[in-house]
């Protein structure tokens, strides 16, 4: 479904990307792992086509329309409401306008959806940001760092979310620092460092070539060990 091969990618002298190449197959859960700098962000602009690359090629099996996205930056109307900013994009996809309350009370944001996003917590931008991306069920959906900052029973609704989305054939890009959630979710990760991907495979099977445990702290120390560095 998703496929990178030699990509590389400059700004200005400075290489951000080098000789990165993985693929996704259809219904999969990849992570993309690796400390803020990294280049996860950049991976995910060029296969949206929000950047290009200066070589390399990269291919997604979907049409725009079909795919869901989830930056760092969440680009809501902060003027509008919850339920407004969803009406938006339900607008935009041709889809009924109930599918605007579902999405919302799927990241359990029923009871704020008349509240104005410049009222909400970072915690609740994140979580309505995360329901507009599915709103349309892409059939490929791009998370970059989807539960960062957010309280632990909060972030294991949006991984049960993310789970069933799957189940329900989804392909899902995901980008994290934190090696519980990769191991919990992903069926193969990516281990980023400096704009190189160092490792990939099934989290159990890069542990086990590195003679580690099937765990997440042995997930970690693999990383450390590779790169001499936290991915914290």
């Amino acid at each position: 479904m998703i496929k990178m091969n030699n990509i590389v990618k400059r700004f200005d002298n400075h290489t951000v990307l080098s000789d990165v190449t993985f693929e996704v197959k259809e219904k999969e859960i990849f992570g993309l792992l690796g400390p803020s700098g990294a280049g996860k962000t950049t991976i995910i602009n060029i296969l949206t086509n929000q950047l290009k690359s200066d070589s390399g090629s990269h291919e997604i099996n979907v049409i725009p329309f079909e795919t869901g996205l989830m930056l760092d930056e969440d680009g809501l109307y902060v003027r509008l409401s919850c339920i407004e900013n969803l009406d938006v994009f339900a607008c935009i996809y041709g889809i009924p306008r109930k599918k605007s309350m579902e999405a919302l009370k799927s990241v359990g944001l029923i009871g704020a959806e008349k509240k104005p996003v410049s009222a909400l917590s970072r915690g609740m931008r994140q979580r309505l940001a995360f329901a507009r991306a599915i709103l349309h069920s892409p059939k490929i959906l791009f998370l970059d760092e989807p539960t960062s900052g957010l309280d632990p029973g909060t972030a294991q609704g949006i991984h049960e979310i993310i789970q069933n989305l799957r189940k329900n054939g989804a392909t899902i890009f995901l980008t994290t620092h934190n090696m519980e959630e990769a191991v919990k979710l992903c069926d193969k990760v990516a281990l980023l460092h400096k704009g190189r991907i160092v490792e990939q495979g099934a989290p159990a099977e890069i542990c086990e070539r590195h003679h580690a445990f099937k765990t997440v702290p042995d997930l970690e120390s693999v990383f450390i060990k590779m790169t001499g560095m936290d991915v914290q």
